[in-house]
């Protein structure tokens, strides 16, 4: 990302970007910038999907929650029951535990990011909350806190059920919020590899299902999904220097499509957005002229971080001004509304920034004032 450090910037350079959106042969498609949320991409978002594996991302921001909150604990051991261990036999992906081992939380935890695991889910499940379908209403909770709209989740998996449903804006959704909320977990999606351990048998290795991990491109997370009735679908998200996007994608024909059609989304993002901050919570940005004060200038910032992603193609219609009617008199209290930062694409306002006095600001005395206001009426100037 660009940081924008003046007042009224222009942007940039007149050149040409090919930014025809992309042919992306999927369903169901989004594409989103992870700092200002902008959509850059979009193909039926809101169309009602099974999202199979990508149900799992879920499943980990519940148990991770419940580890933040210091109600359960990464080396907990959960006793493996005959329903979760009869879907590592039952031709699913699996992490393939045994009735009655004891497994700990983390190794679960594990098993379904990495290894897909079936029977890890259902095992974290009933660990957690006696049995899946109490696990699932945890689920749904979560999913209503994060404005997931248009998601059901009926089981810890994605295994084939028609009421398990959701749409790629609600998966993007739930996606950033993995991202942002948990980051030091989220760094388990880009493992490649986990190696279990398993009871009377050789410690079985799998791969991460994520196929654009292994091109190392930059991607690092976030979930696979298959079933018949959906076809292939894929959850990703792609980090250069300090800017991120997420793409969510379903409907593909075949595994290579998934792999190819994710990362030219991806990769059309890049090529064709750039993403600038505009303004960070509770840092100086700019400082406001005042007069009948203690010094001539006021520090201001904003409440909340602003981003801002555009085409390229549109960079140089670009334009942000600083707007307050100065200079402004003393005395100004911290916290009070003192400017304006627009930002212009043409003549159109794309956003208005409230910026607020970052420090009180005292009024002089009398005489000094008095003197400070009829400089301002000889000379024009304080």
């Amino acid at each position: 990302m660009n940081k924008i450090a003046l007042i009224i910037i222009i942007f940039f350079l007149s050149i040409s970007y090919a930014s025809t959106n992309p042919n992306i042969q999927a369903r169901t498609a989004i594409l989103v910038d992870f700092h200002s949320d902008e959509v850059l991409f979009e193909l039926e978002p809101d169309k009602q999907i099974y999202p199979a594996s990508m149900t799992k991302i879920m499943t980990a921001i519940v148990a991770i929650d419940l580890i933040k909150k210091n109600k359960i604990f990464l080396d907990d051991k959960f006793v493996i029951s005959e329903n979760a261990w009869r879907l590592s036999q039952a031709g699913y992906s699996s992490m393939f535990i045994m009735i009655n081992d004891q497994v700990s939380v983390e190794n679960l935890l594990k098993g379904i990011i990495i290894a897909s695991g079936n029977d890890a889910c259902v095992a974290l499940a009933e660990g957690i909350a006696g049995s899946e379908e109490n696990f699932a209403q945890m689920m749904n909770e979560k999913a209503g806190e994060i404005g997931m709209s248009s998601t059901n989740f009926t089981n810890a998996s994605g295994i084939n059920d028609p009421d398990n449903v959701s749409t790629v804006r609600d998966i993007a959704l739930m996606s950033k919020y993995l991202i942002k909320n948990y980051p030091d977990f989220y760094e388990l999606f880009k493992e490649k590899y986990f190696t279990w351990d398993r009871t009377g048998g050789e410690p079985i290795k799998q791969g991460n299902r994520n196929p654009l991990l292994y091109k190392n491109v930059g991607v690092d997370g976030v979930k696979t999904g298959y079933l018949a009735v959906e076809k292939y679908s894929l959850a990703s998200s792609m980090k250069k220097n300090d800017r991120r996007v997420i793409a969510v994608a379903s409907g593909f024909e075949t595994k290579n499509d998934r792999s190819r059609e994710s990362l030219k989304l991806l990769n059309w993002a890049f090529r064709n957005t750039n993403t600038f901050e505009i303004s960070k919570k509770n840092v100086t940005f700019f400082e406001i002229d005042t007069w009948l004060g203690k010094k001539n200038k006021i520090n201001s910032t904003s409440k909340q971080d602003f981003y801002l992603t555009i085409n390229k193609k549109d960079i140089r219609h670009l334009t942000v001004t600083l707007d307050y009617i100065g200079p402004l008199k003393a005395p100004i209290s911290k916290g009070e509304k003192v400017a304006n930062l627009i930002v212009k694409k043409k003549d159109n306002i794309i956003k208005n920034i409230p910026l607020y006095a970052s420090e009180d600001l005292k009024k002089i005395n009398f005489f000094r004032s008095l003197l400070t206001s009829l400089n301002y009426l000889i000379w024009g100037d304080v």
